[in-house]
């Protein structure tokens, strides 16, 4: 159905974080330097992981796909978050919202999936490290970096086909600083209790499933690597906390957001901007900074790079 046969709403103003401007530009010089660190830091994981030839293992590409994610997560927000905190009207066309929300929910999607890859790959490695290599192999990575694209494909075609069902006959004001469906459902005019139900399956339990299944397998793992060696176990460790970290980080946020009733809470936007904002910014440093191979290359990539832009002298 065409919810242009049945809206009377063309647009909705988003709210923003505040409608104090000197608040407004504080948090836009504030979230310029987050999203320009956010940018900075996962392409430079992308490069350093595409460019150095000991990076080029199943891991490390996961790593930088999980990266270039987090850069286009970040974009879909941020960009216009920053304009409209400087616009005295920031409103947003029907067709524009739904597209902000296939995307956010798209690569949001991706990175669930792909975090379960990502677990999974650990798994492989720490409990059958002889057969590592032959079980994930390029072609078995590739295919599991295809399926988390289809399955975050389904689960965003999903929240836009039970969006454009619903009848917006006003009001037409957003309470957040994007587009996304517990904010979208409470503008619809018609009863939203069974679309809820839907939306908080579709998003909530699955996230919370999966949240489990990767604390378990995670939980697993540590202890698997009490029967390893020293050094071994100390190497683990550290790629294992790194991973449980950026896990919660993503997880317990989409949570509390998606596996509850959609009704406003004070810090629901504090949460929003968690994981829309400081998540993607964080996840670099946590990986790099308990990585001493991802350290090593990007001193690499830097030396390199500096060679290449400065004129040798003689």
């Amino acid at each position: 159905m065409n919810p242009a046969n049945h809206s009377q709403v063309t647009g909705f103003v988003l709210l923003g974080l505040s409608q104090i401007w000197e608040f407004r530009f504080l948090f836009f010089i504030v979230f310029s330097a987050v999203y320009l660190m956010t940018v900075t830091g996962n392409l430079l994981v992308v490069a350093t992981v595409t460019s150095n030839s000991r990076l080029h293992t199943t891991m490390y590409f996961l790593l930088g796909n999980l990266s270039f994610l987090d850069a286009c997560y970040s974009s879909i927000t941020a960009p216009r978050m920053l304009a409209d905190l400087l616009s005295g009207n920031p409103t947003i066309s029907f067709g524009g919202c739904l597209t902000q929300l296939f995307f956010f929910h798209f690569i949001g999607g991706i990175k669930i999936f792909l975090l379960t890859v990502m677990a999974y790959d650990r798994y492989v490695a720490i409990s059958q490290p002889l057969r590592y290599t032959l079980i994930m192999n390029k072609t078995v990575c590739g295919v599991l970096m295809a399926a988390s694209w289809v399955g975050g494909f389904i689960h965003s075609a999903v929240q836009v086909a039970l969006t454009t069902q619903l009848p917006f006959c006003g009001p037409d004001k957003l309470d957040n600083f994007y587009c996304d469906v517990p904010q979208l459902i409470k503008l619809a005019c018609t009863d939203t209790f069974v679309l809820e139900l839907l939306m908080v399956s579709n998003n909530g339990l699955v996230t919370l499933l999966c949240f489990l299944v990767l604390l378990g397998s995670y939980t697993g793992l540590l202890v698997m690597l009490r029967n390893h060696s020293r050094e071994g176990r100390s190497k683990a460790l550290s790629t294992c906390a790194s991973h449980i970290s950026v896990v919660i980080l993503i997880f317990v946020p989409c949570i509390y957001i998606y596996a509850r009733p959609f009704r406003a809470l004070p810090t629901d936007k504090a949460v929003s901007v968690l994981y829309t904002m400081v998540t993607p910014m964080l996840n670099p440093a946590i990986y790099t900074l308990r990585n001493k191979e991802v350290i090593i290359a990007m001193k690499k990539l830097w030396r390199s790079q500096k060679f290449c832009l400065g004129s040798p002298e003689h």
